[in-house]
């Protein structure tokens, strides 16, 4: 998970992405529809980050879903923006994904295949994320801590694991707060970052995913 945290420690943690519009029962974290709009230019707040290799992005309709379209080859990057949710009020985190390619091999408990197709962060400081992937190997359910560096900790949840449902958009839901409590034990502070990855660099493979609809709602 070292890499993971890298791209972690690179996240903003300060103000908020112009991306993220708030009403009084849900907050939605991308509209792809305004990305579309602009024609290329990420939200203000909202960054490329290149660990290794090239990114290769874009933000299109995939029939009637405005998605952000992420492609990997032998590389690592992400895109990553700006937040500011109270999960205590907010803590119901929805998303919906689609993977086409996994990276063959790819296994998040092993440094040397330490590739996904899809994660999505939640960063809450520098040094305490969770981490929500679609994992090539590891089971689904799987909830495991690591710590690749002192003082600091991922909380990684396996969503989705292996090829049955390659090519579907699926639907998701997770209780951030109630993740951030089982995993930390206390209360969560605001979530200050999120991040849409994909790497293929460990296994020298490819993947490739989309991501649409990212919404925190009350309960």
């Amino acid at each position: 998970m070292r890499s993971l945290m890298v791209l972690l420690l690179m996240l903003p943690i300060l103000g908020t992405a112009s991306g993220v519009r708030a009403a009084d029962d849900s907050i939605v974290i991308a509209d792809f529809s305004t990305w579309i709009a602009a024609k290329g230019i990420l939200p203000t707040g909202w960054e490329l980050k290149v660990k290794s290799g090239k990114a290769a992005f874009d933000v299109m309709r995939d029939g009637d879903i405005p998605a952000l379209h992420l492609k990997s080859t032998d590389s690592s990057f992400s895109l990553q923006g700006e937040v500011n949710v109270d999960v205590k009020r907010y803590p119901v985190l929805s998303w919906k994904w689609k993977v086409t390619q996994l990276p063959k091999g790819g296994d998040f408990r092993k440094s040397r295949a330490d590739d996904q197709a899809a994660q999505l962060f939640v960063a809450f400081t520098k040094t305490k994320a969770i981490v929500y992937i679609w994992d090539t190997t590891a089971p689904q359910g799987l909830m495991e801590s690591t710590s690749p560096a002192p003082f600091m900790t991922v909380k990684v949840v396996v969503v989705r694991s292996g090829p049955s449902e390659l090519g579907k958009w699926i639907a998701e839901t997770r209780n951030v707060y109630e993740d951030y409590k089982k995993f930390y034990g206390d209360e969560p502070p605001l979530a200050k970052g999120m991040r849409f990855q994909i790497n293929s660099q460990h296994t020298k493979t490819s993947a490739e995913s989309s991501f649409a609809d990212v919404v925190f709602r009350k309960r």
